[in-house]
């Protein structure tokens, strides 16, 4: 496994990731979110609490340009399903669990984004009540657009102490190449959820980071802990 700190603190820009995973005495799933920009645009955001998750909110909204691919929910609740992408895909998979699909169907409706020359890949996880979860990630074929690659990773009864993450960028370099492979094996430590957002929080690069939401569920009872850190908002 790797250590999900050092991977962070060695990449200046991942972009958006996801990490969903079991703490290491086994009680309780682990997510954790987070968003990263580079232009005014990207960085003029907030996380919002909803009734069912969260959304991404301009901090400051004289400043917002274009909405369409940083304002979305990426996180939502639905039954006992926790839903969480880069996108506005969050809502696509909300929509097919309550039609019954399973998350693979939902994701077949949707591709890559439309930013070329990055076609910023769409990741997303679902995590259930019973703590297995999976991810996606949908993207070009090494930045060709004319080409869709889908890619499901499912993680049934998950080994306690052990997480998954995938991101949307692969290096930090222009164009921006896609994550590519299995989302990264990592150690999740049995740490309460404040220490681990701060820890989180302060591995990912300072000029870079945007928002934080990091969630910790007790497996038996259901009993949540959240943690959410706006750059706009520190103290």
């Amino acid at each position: 496994m790797q250590n999900f700190l050092e991977i962070l603190n060695n990449h200046p820009y991942p972009g958006r990731g996801i990490m969903l995973g079991k703490t290491a005495d086994g009680a309780k799933s682990v997510v954790v979110y987070f968003i990263m920009g580079r232009s005014e645009n990207s960085r003029n955001r907030i996380f919002e609490v909803t009734e069912d998750g969260i959304r991404t909110k301009a901090f400051d909204e004289s400043k917002m340009v274009d909405p369409s691919l940083i304002i979305y929910h990426p996180v939502r609740k639905v039954g006992t399903e926790l839903i969480v992408t880069n996108g506005d895909q969050t809502d696509t998979v909300r929509d097919g669990v309550l039609a019954g699909e399973i998350f693979a169907q939902s994701l077949r409706k949707r591709t890559f984004e439309p930013d070329g020359p990055n076609w910023t890949p769409r990741i997303s996880g679902i995590l259930h009540e019973d703590g297995s979860y999976a991810l996606s990630i949908l993207k070009s074929a090494n930045g060709d657009a004319s080409s869709n690659r889908r890619y499901f990773f499912g993680y049934e009864n998950p080994i306690a102490g052990q997480g998954h993450f995938i991101h949307t960028y692969q290096e930090n370099t222009e164009p921006l190449p896609s994550f590519y492979g299995e989302p990264r094996e990592v150690e999740v430590p049995n740490t309460d959820v404040k220490t681990l957002a701060n820890d989180v929080w302060n591995a990912l690069n300072a000029d870079n980071k945007v928002s934080l939401f990091v969630r910790c569920i007790e497996i038996a009872s259901g009993a949540e802990e959240t943690v959410i850190i706006n750059k706009h908002q520190e103290a």
